[in-house]
C-alpha cells in the first residue's frame, strides 16, 4: 500500500469541469464501455490514515445516532449522504490548513467505514431489542449481541460479492441507483466546486428548512390524506379506501431521480394495496360480524391502516417472498458462473498455483475462493456460536444449531439479492418485512423439531438479527459498489473496509441497545413506565409470542401476495417493485411518482435534445440535494427531540399550538391542504429551477 500511496502524489484529472458522463446513466450501446473519473490507470490516494481515521469516528457516531432514532422513532437513518457531506467539508478543511485535497475514492473509503453505522444500527435494532421485551436479558449478553450484527454484516459482504459486476455492470442503466446518485453528485460537486457546489448546496437548504418546518414545527402535516377531508368522510367510512402522499422534499427528490418507470410499478402495487384490497377486506367486514385475527377486533370496526397493517401488509410480505424466489431463478446463471469460479480458483491453489489478481484495478475485487472460503469460515463461526450460545443444554443441540445454521444462510444468500435489488430501484428495502418473514420460518421449523420457549424464542431472534443485518449491508453495499464504479475506487478496499467497519459499528451498536434497555427500558414495567417505543422488535416480539402460542403465521395472505408477485412477473412487470408497493405505506410511494413526473417533463421540455439533457441534469443535482437536506435535518431533528426528552424542555416550538393561541386553529384544521399545496410548489420550484438551464 505505501507504493501505491507514493504513486498517489499524481493530480486527480481535470476537475475544474468534471461531472458524472452521459454514460453513467444509460445503456451502454454495444462496443461502447464505461469509464470512470478516475481512470484504472491512475493510482490516487484512496486508503490513507486519514480517511481510516474519519471513517471510523462516523461509524460510532451515525451508530450511536442511527440506534436511537430506529428505537424511539421505528426508522432507521439514512448515514451514506451526511457522511458525504461530512468528508467532503472536511477535505475543504485540509486545503484551508495548507494541505491536499482528498481524493474522490479517498471519501469513497471514508464511506465504506463510516456507512456501516446505518447497515448495523439498521440489521440489529430491528431485532435484538426483543429479548429485553420477552424477558430474555438473563439468558444474553454483550457478546451474544454483538456477534450477530457482526456475522450478518460479514454474510452480506460474502453474499453480494459474486453479483458486483451482474448489479453495476450487466444492468448499468437498467437499474436507477438513487441514493448512489445522491451520493456521487455530492462528491464530484463538492470537488468540482463552482456552480454545481452552489447549486447543492441552496437545494440542500431548502430542503432542509422545508423539512424541518412542516414535520418538526408541524407548519403542516407529514402527510396529505383524503380521510383528512371533511367532504369525503363519508365515502372512507365507508369503503376505507384512502389516498396518502408524504410531503417531505427528500422522498420528491428521490422520486426524481428514480424516473417514472419504477415509479409508477411501485404505485402501482400501492393502489392495489389501498384503493382495492383494503376496500375488500372492509366490505368482507360487513359479512364477518367477528374477529379474523385473534386480538385484532371485528373488520367492520377496523381503521384503513389497521386493515392495512393486519391483513395487506402480508401478503406485501408475500409479494416481496416470492420476487425473491424469482430473483434468484433469474439470476441462477450468475450463482453458477460464481461458484464455478471459486471453484477453479480453490483447486489452482491446491495444486500449487498462486493467486491471481485482476489485471484492471477498478475491477479487482476479492478473489470467488476467497468468498467461498469465507463463507465457510462464517458459517462454521455461526453454527458454533449457535450451539453454545443458546442451544447448549437443549437435547439434540447439535442438529438444531446445524438447522438454524442452514436457515440463516439460506435466507440471508435468498434475501441478499432482493435487498441490492430493492435499493437499487428505490433506496428502500423492505428489511423489517424479510425479517418478519425469516423469523415465522424459522420459528415454526424450530417448533417442529421440538425447540420452543425461552430457548426457541432467543435462537429464533438470533437468526432473524443475522439475517437482518445481512440485508442491510447487502443493500448498503451495492450503493458503495455503484458508487465506485462510477468514480473509479477498488471494489475490494470497498469490501474489506466495511467489514472492518462493522467491527466497530457493532461494538457501538450493541452497547446503545444495552445503555437504552437499562435507562428506558422498550417495553412498560414498574422499571420503566415510559419506554422507548421500539416498534419494530416489539412486532417481532409479538410474533414469537403469537407462533409459539400456536396462533400460527398467516399463510393464506402469504400466498395470495405470491400470486400478485407471479402474476406481475409474467406480464413483464417487477414483481419486487410490486410487492415492495403493496409492502410499503402509500404515503411513501405516491411523492416518488410527482418527483418522477417532474423528471418526465423536464426530459420533454424542448425540442432541443441538449437543452432538455442540461435541464435534466441540473434537476438531478436539485433532487440530490433534496435528499441530502432531508437527511441532515432528519438527523438534526431526532438529536433536537432527544435533547427535549432528556432535560425535559421544549427546543422545537409547535406552530399549531401558536396559531391555535393567537389567531385560532386555523393552522391545525387546514394543515392537511396546506402540506399538499407547498409541496405541490416546491415540486414546481424543482421543474422551474431546472427550466432556466442552458445547453453547454
Amino acid at each position: 500500500m505505501a507504493g501505491e500511496q507514493k504513486q498517489g502524489a499524481q493530480r486527480e484529472p481535470g476537475f475544474e469541469n468534471v461531472r458524472l458522463p452521459d454514460t453513467a446513466f444509460r445503456e451502454l450501446k454495444p462496443g461502447e464501455t464505461y469509464q470512470p473519473i478516475i481512470p484504472a490507470g491512475m493510482i490516487v490516494p484512496e486508503v490513507t490514515l486519514r480517511s481510516i481515521v474519519q471513517g471510523f469516528i462516523w461509524a460510532i457516531v451515525f451508530s450511536a445516532a442511527a440506534t436511537y432514532i430506529a428505537l424511539k422513532l421505528g426508522q432507521g437513518i439514512e448515514s451514506a449522504i451526511p457522511i458525504s457531506i461530512l468528508a467532503v467539508g472536511l477535505s475543504a478543511f485540509y486545503v484551508a490548513l495548507g494541505k491536499r485535497s482528498s481524493t474522490l475514492i479517498e471519501n469513497v473509503n471514508v464511506l465504506a467505514i463510516g456507512a456501516t453505522s446505518g447497515i448495523i444500527a439498521g440489521g440489529s435494532v430491528f431485532t435484538m431489542p426483543a429479548v429485553y421485551i420477552l424477558n430474555l436479558e438473563d439468558r444474553s449478553s454483550f457478546l451474544q449481541i454483538f456477534f450477530v450484527p457482526l456475522l450478518g454484516a460479514i454474510l452480506g459482504v460474502l453474499f453480494l460479492a459474486p453479483f458486483r459486476r451482474y448489479f453495476v455492470r450487466d444492468l448499468h442503466g437498467k437499474l436507477p441507483f438513487p441514493e448512489a446518485t445522491a451520493t456521487t453528485e455530492i462528491l464530484v460537486a463538492g470537488k468540482r466546486g463552482g456552480k454545481s457546489a452552489v447549486v447543492l448546496a441552496y437545494s440542500a437548504l431548502i430542503a432542509a428548512i422545508f423539512d424541518f418546518v412542516g414535520p418538526s414545527m408541524r407548519a403542516w402535516t407529514e402527510a396529505f390524506s383524503t380521510a383528512a377531508v371533511g367532504a369525503m368522510s363519508g365515502f372512507t367510512s365507508k369503503t376505507k379506501a384512502v389516498f396518502t402522499m408524504n410531503t417531505s422534499a427528500a422522498v420528491l427528490g428521490l422520486g426524481y431521480i428514480m424516473g417514472i418507470n419504477y415509479a409508477s410499478i411501485i404505485m402501482s402495487g400501492s393502489m392495489i394495496s389501498f384503493f382495492v384490497l383494503v376496500p375488500l377486506f372492509a366490505y368482507l367486514g360487513n359479512y364477518i360480524p367477528g374477529e379474523i385475527s385473534p386480538g385484532a377486533g371485528p373488520l367492520a370496526a377496523m381503521a384503513p391502516e389497521d386493515i392495512f397493517r393486519n391483513y395487506v401488509r402480508p401478503i406485501g410480505i408475500g409479494g416481496i417472498f416470492a420476487a425473491g424466489v424469482l430473483s434468484i431463478l433469474k439470476m441462477s446463471p450468475i450463482i453458477v458462473q460464481a461458484i464455478r469460479q471459486a471453484l477453479t480458483e480453490v483447486a489452482h491453489l491446491m495444486k500449487g498455483g498462486t493467486a491471481t489478481a485482476d489485471q484492471v484495478r477498478t475491477d479487482r475485487a476479492m478473489p470467488m475462493a476467497a468468498v467461498l472460503a469465507g463463507v465457510l469460515a462464517t458459517g462454521i463461526a455461526i453454527l458454533l456460536y449457535f450451539r453454545f450460545s443458546v442451544l447448549r443444554p437443549e437435547s439434540g443441540a447439535t442438529s438444531l444449531a446445524l438447522v438454524a445454521t442452514i436457515m440463516a444462510l439460506l435466507i440471508a444468500f435468498l434475501f441478499a439479492s432482493v435487498s441490492a435489488w430493492a435499493i437499487a430501484m428505490i433506496s428502500i428495502t423492505p428489511v423489517s418485512g424479510m425479517t418478519l418473514t425469516t423469523l415465522i420460518v424459522t420459528a415454526v421449523a424450530l417448533s417442529s423439531m421440538g425447540l420452543g420457549g425461552e430457548s426457541g424464542m432467543l435462537q429464533t431472534l438470533l437468526i432473524g438479527g443475522v439475517v437482518c443485518t445481512a440485508l442491510s449491508m447487502a443493500g448498503s453495499l451495492v450503493t458503495q459498489y455503484k458508487i465506485a464504479y462510477w468514480l473509479g475506487a477498488t471494489p475490494r478496499r470497498v469490501e474489506i473496509w466495511n467489514l472492518f467497519g462493522s467491527v466497530v459499528a457493532s461494538a457501538t451498536t450493541t452497547a446503545v441497545i444495552m445503555l437504552m434497555a437499562s435507562v428506558y427500558g422498550f417495553s412498560p414495567s414498574p422499571e420503566h413506565l415510559d419506554p422507548l417505543p421500539a416498534p419494530q422488535p416489539n412486532a417481532m416480539a409479538a410474533v414469537l409470542r403469537g407462533i409459539m402460542g400456536e396462533s400460527g403465521a398467516p399463510w393464506f395472505l402469504y400466498g395470495i401476495g405470491g400470486v400478485f408477485a407471479v402474476s406481475a412477473q409474467m406480464c413483464g412487470i417487477s414483481g419486487l417493485a410490486v410487492g415492495l408497493g403493496m409492502y410499503l405505506p402509500m404515503e411513501l410511494n405516491s411523492p416518488l411518482v410527482l418527483g418522477a413526473a417532474v423528471a418526465w417533463l423536464l426530459r420533454r421540455s424542448s425540442k432541443d435534445e441538449k437543452l432538455s439533457k442540461a435541464r435534466h441534469e441540473k434537476g438531478t443535482l436539485v433532487a440530490s440535494g433534496f435528499i441530502a437536506g432531508g437527511a441532515l435535518v432528519g438527523v438534526f431533528a431526532a438529536f433536537l427531540r432527544f435533547l427535549e426528552g432528556v432535560y425535559k424542555i421544549t427546543i422545537v416550538p409547535d406552530l399549531t399550538k401558536i396559531a391555535t393561541r393567537s389567531i385560532g386553529v386555523w393552522l391545525g384544521e387546514w394543515g392537511n391542504w396546506i402540506g399538499m399545496i407547498v409541496f405541490l410548489g416546491l415540486a414546481g420550484f424543482v421543474y422551474w429551477d431546472s427550466w432556466k438551464e442552458r445547453a453547454e
